[in-house]
């Protein structure tokens, strides 16, 4: 049976979680709210300020969307408690960044800056010039418009110039020598 789906989900304190019929979850907390409506085949039950995932039958099919579900519900409890972030690392010579309003500005080497707007529910905060945080209570959206960010200017393998996230490890390649 799935190890990560038969785990329990404690619902911490002043968070609610609301389960409506075609498995419609929703999860409030002091950061925000977050809503997702889940695989239906799945059974979500409350008892006693625990969410417990279980499977109808073990077909290989429920066996993938069992872990899945689990999971999903966790992430949104996580986020509506403490949020996610992911931090994001320019590097390269004249590479910056800045913020303007709710707009991130992006100086990369092309001609011209590159502008990208904060989604709904998505906070940048920039720490010095090169270090961009992303931040919400999404997992999901965070994941995502941070490799959006990323791919503006993916880091290159020869300098190490271009936007990295800041546990990423980029490996390096040795450049051309010339002839003797």
């Amino acid at each position: 049976m799935s190890r990560i789906g038969r785990m329990p989900i404690a619902v911490p304190a002043g968070v609610t979680v609301d389960i409506a019929e075609n498995n419609k979850v929703t999860v409030k907390g002091p950061k925000g709210t977050l809503e997702r409506v889940l695989p239906a085949e799945m059974d979500i039950k409350m008892e006693n300020n625990e969410i417990i995932v279980s499977r109808p039958n073990d077909l290989k099919k429920m066996k993938s969307l069992h872990g899945l579900t689990r999971t999903l519900i966790n992430n949104m409890v996580v986020g509506v408690t403490e949020g996610y972030e992911k931090k994001l690392e320019v590097n390269g010579v004249g590479y910056r960044a800045q913020k303007q309003g709710k707009k991130l500005v992006l100086s990369l080497g092309y001609s011209h800056p590159v502008e990208m707007e904060d989604p709904e529910g998505i906070e940048t905060v920039l720490d010095g010039q090169n270090i961009i945080i992303v931040k919400g209570i999404s997992k999901e959206k965070v994941g995502q418009y941070a490799a959006e960010i990323r791919a503006k200017r993916a880091p290159e393998p020869y300098k190490g110039k271009g936007i990295k996230y800041a546990d990423e490890v980029i490996r390096r390649k040795v450049g051309k020598t010339g002839k003797k």
